[in-house]
């Protein structure tokens, strides 16, 4: 019996099955701050959001205009969106006249110059954030830096995996059998993410300054000279304009054990990278450019559509924190804004992931070879480019294999995982998400990034204004409700307790930051 069936019925056949409403997921948002002209915003961080450094929900990644709003994990997916909707609200009234920008791909760019990076003050730590940043901005171009996504925060309760753990006579501790296990929906996500990027990219058009002096392949939309796009593309986002790295490509990361993950990025971390040591860590004046002349500064710069993760100690490197304590949810990385929803991602979207990811965990999930990594790459760069073409084909372990039939196979497979999950939560919201959306599979014009073309050809508006509509209506949606008192008070105290939390890091630091950032990379001297 396939692994994926058996799963399912253990998972049916038992009362256990209630460990299904365990399913804990969060939401982390990115959205540039831009100017009432749909320009980046160049004032910083207000303080009446709270300290970048500290605030558990209201920060900053990369630049110093890119807010991430971060959910707190829950298995409750109406209030991890409620809690968004929150923190949307609060913050638009504290960001003055600007706006949030409501597209992965950014507004109007004058230029590296002009893209301030993130500031979180000077402990040691804060130093350590900004310095990374500035790092990127070297190494990548800061244009980078103003691209923003949402990250799909996912676990299952460690009950439903000491169930199967037990049910399969596994005689691996709880810890190795969840770790193992991870890693095998990694391989299953790698393998078919493609489907997200069709389903759920976003981003088929720039704006022509985001591609100023840089060599692509973008076409003019049209007549219109300021738009640049692709016309069977998904998410530019996740191709050759995004998060890609022309150093990172000799990096093969290797996701059949956790040995061999750790392993491989800790080289990355640790071994000097010619182009970077030529650079300097500090220029000539003495003032860091980089943390360091490795391949990865740290773990973060790794360019993965989708990691282990492993909440950390204080001070503590993820990667030590993985392999010491194994791994505790994924983050998927690779989910464009969505500019018709106001919160750029809704509940259909969300249980979708959730069907999604379930089945990558409980199906069977071989060890992946150079070929099928070679696959991989290709299949996101065919998904990126062409993946509106009826006729496209990609290729998997077996030959090549047409988009249309893959991607119905695995809705097909996903059927039961719904069933399963809609049977526990007596609904039948799992099935009908997938009703919902296989019409887009025979239907790209139904897709985000089909509706995102068809937009700017019906008002003959260029990219850029159709996105400031989105953003101008989002504010308008959500400056229109009241927050309710308590959640005002609520935000308020934790920007006040943030603030205070940064000053207390200011001032407990003892090291010079030479000797605290020696400190940290020792921590990679770890024993395998």
């Amino acid at each position: 019996m396939p692994l994926l069936k058996n799963r399912l019925n253990v998972l049916a056949s038992n009362s256990e099955s209630r460990v299904l409403s365990g399913i804990t997921r969060g939401i982390e948002k990115e959205s540039l701050r831009v100017t009432p002209n749909g320009t980046l915003a160049q004032t910083p961080h207000p303080l009446s959001l709270g300290s970048a450094l500290t605030h558990p929900q209201i920060t900053t990644d990369y630049s110093e205009s890119l807010l991430e709003f971060i959910t707190p994990p829950s298995s409750d997916a109406a209030q991890v969106l409620q809690t968004l909707e929150d923190i949307h609200r609060f913050t638009y009234r504290h960001i003055g006249d600007e706006l949030l920008w409501a597209n992965s791909m950014p507004c109007q760019l004058s230029g590296d110059s002009d893209i301030p990076v993130g500031q979180y003050g000077s402990s040691n730590v804060g130093q350590m954030k900004s310095i990374y940043r500035v790092g990127l901005g070297h190494r990548y171009g800061r244009l980078m830096q103003t691209i923003a996504g949402i990250h799909y925060n996912f676990s299952v309760p460690d009950e439903l995996l000491d169930i199967l753990r037990k049910k399969e006579n596994s005689s691996q501790s709880l810890q190795d059998y969840k770790t193992e296990n991870y890693f095998s929906l990694i391989r299953n996500f790698r393998r078919h993410f493609w489907l997200l990027l069709y389903l759920f990219g976003a981003s088929p058009s720039v704006c022509r300054s985001f591609v100023k002096g840089r060599d692509h392949q973008l076409v003019p939309f049209g007549s219109d000279e300021h738009s640049l796009h692709l016309p069977n593309a998904t998410s530019l986002r996740m191709g050759d304009l995004g998060y890609q790295s022309k150093a990172q490509e000799q990096l093969i990361v290797c996701y059949n054990d956790i040995r061999s993950y750790v392993e491989t990025l800790r080289h990355a971390l640790v071994e000097p990278y010619p182009d970077y040591e030529a650079a300097g860590v500090k220029d000539s004046n003495g003032e860091y450019q980089q943390l360091s002349p490795h391949l990865l500064q740290i773990e973060n710069e790794f360019y993965s559509t989708v990691r282990p993760k492993r909440t950390t100690y204080s001070g503590e490197t993820p990667l030590r924190a993985l392999w010491e304590r194994g791994v505790e949810y994924v983050e998927v990385r690779c989910v464009d804004l969505n500019p018709f929803q106001p919160l750029g991602i809704d509940r259909l979207q969300m249980d979708f992931m959730d069907i999604f990811l379930l089945t990558c965990l409980l199906s069977k999930s071989p060890p992946t070879d150079n070929r099928e990594y070679r696959n991989i790459l290709e299949n996101q760069r065919l998904m990126v480019c062409r993946g509106r073409d009826p006729e496209l084909i990609l290729h998997d372990h077996q030959g090549d294999r047409s988009f249309l039939a893959w991607s119905h196979a695995l809705f097909e497979e996903m059927k039961p995982v719904a069933q399963l999950l809609d049977q526990h939560n007596q609904t039948d919201r799992y099935e009908n998400t997938l009703n919902k959306l296989a019409p887009l599979l025979d239907d790209p014009s139904l897709t985000p990034s089909a509706r995102i073309l068809k937009e700017m050809e019906d008002t003959g508006q260029t990219y850029f204004r159709v996105a400031m509509n989105h953003a101008i209506e989002h504010k308008k949606y959500f400056l229109n409700k009241e927050l309710p008192p308590e959640i005002t008070q609520r935000y308020n105290m934790m920007a006040a307790d943030s603030l205070r939390q940064q000053q207390q890091i200011e001032a407990s630091d003892s090291q010079s930051f030479d000797e605290f950032l020696t400190s940290y990379y020792q921590q990679y001297n770890f024993a395998l």
